[in-house]
């Protein structure tokens, strides 16, 4: 018996589409966001696109984490609320200073309703300065993810108990918002604000410049992952995930590796808050809680947490169902998105992404190496 093995050389053409792939699509998501959207799509849909859109940079952040480093990151709903509220804070002091008879330090409307002691609260203060809001709105969540992932991580805390710990963070935080009705809002959550750094937000060019903004923010953080995914970070990443013993055997600290995907994600996550709050208006304790939380990895789960249009993609694939599945079905959606979570990591673990791959593979009949008598 003889053995011959015929090694495979790539084409040209092949390597040159291999090169272009990358650009080529970063190219084609740019005209479909920027170009075509706007002029395809009415207002009111164009708005819808840009909340989702908000839910697909949570993803982008989740793909890191979860995707690549393995990360079962439940709690992400805390680092999109701090976002939120940091920018949702600025807005609505930036209103009372702006509304007739206001001043630089005047209470947000709702505080009067409510009453807050007739004082703006201090921690509520440094929020009056644009430059101070915006970067709170990547810091603060950044920073709590730091200390958070610190302790986490050195203790050697992972799988199902990391999830655990995610989970009771964000439900931490959404019942100490609700319990804060006097400076918080409540359970009503920060709402009606009606400019953006001096624009404001009923003109609808207003509205579509704040979706332009945040297609371009996504497009540039998915381009930052890319690098990161690539990158010799990335690598030490994916064999963290896969074997965190022999990295530590080899002289890397698996807690730091993981605690930089785990704040990095925590800054997408802020990020993708604070864009949310004048596409949408609001920001409450609703949207930042447990389930919240678990929607944006059901949407990277669904799509392909591995991949990060498949992420994007499935983020904005499941936003859409549920507010279209929900309205018509609110009782039942939150099932519906359990299973499709269950059906995702157990059937598909890949994701939609994965879907082509599988098909193929099992398509192609399993043959053995060329053999000849």
């Amino acid at each position: 018996m003889t053995t011959t093995t015929t090694t495979a050389v790539p084409s040209q053409s092949a390597s040159l589409l291999e090169r272009f792939r990358v650009p080529g699509g970063f190219a084609l998501g740019a005209v479909l966001l920027l170009g075509i959207a706007p002029l395809a799509l009415s207002d009111f849909r164009l708005s819808l696109l840009a909340k989702y859109l908000c839910y697909a940079i949570v993803a982008v952040g989740v793909s890191l984490a979860w995707g690549r480093g393995g990360l079962l990151v439940l709690g992400q709903g805390v680092f999109f609320g701090l976002g939120g509220y940091a920018m949702a804070m600025h807005l609505k002091l930036a209103d009372a200073a702006a509304a007739p008879g206001g001043s630089p330090g005047a209470l947000p409307d709702f505080m009067q309703l409510y009453g807050s002691g007739g004082a703006l609260p201090w921690w509520w203060k440094p929020f009056a300065n644009p430059g101070f809001a915006l970067a709170a709105t990547v810091l603060l969540p950044m920073a709590v993810a730091a200390v958070l992932g610190f302790f986490i991580f050195r203790r050697r805390v992972k799988g199902a108990y990391f999830a655990i710990l995610s989970q009771a963070m964000a439900a931490a935080l959404s019942i100490w918002l609700v319990g804060q009705q006097a400076t918080t809002g409540g359970t009503n959550g920060l709402t009606d604000m009606q400019g953006f750094f001096g624009y404001s937000l009923d003109d609808p060019a207003n509205q579509k410049m704040v979706y332009f903004i945040i297609a371009v923010v996504l497009l540039l953080l998915m381009a930052l992952a890319r690098q990161l995914f690539v990158s010799r970070y990335g690598e030490l990443l994916i064999a963290v995930r896969d074997s965190e013993e022999r990295v530590r055997f080899l002289g890397y600290d698996p807690a730091n590796v993981k605690l930089v995907a785990y704040v990095v994600a925590a800054g997408m996550a802020g990020l993708a808050g604070a864009l949310f709050v004048p596409a949408v208006g609001i920001i409450s304790p609703a949207l930042i809680g447990i389930v919240p939380s678990i929607g944006f990895v059901i949407g990277a789960a669904v799509g392909g947490r591995a991949s990060l249009v498949g992420a994007v993609l499935g983020a904005v694939a499941v936003a859409w169902a549920q507010s279209t599945l929900s309205d018509a079905f609110p009782a039942a959606w939150t099932y519906f998105q359990g299973l499709l979570f269950i059906v995702a990591v157990g059937f598909l673990p890949g994701g939609l992404a994965s879907l082509v791959t599988v098909i193929r593979n099992r398509r192609t009949p399993t043959t053995r190496s060329g053999e000849t008598a």
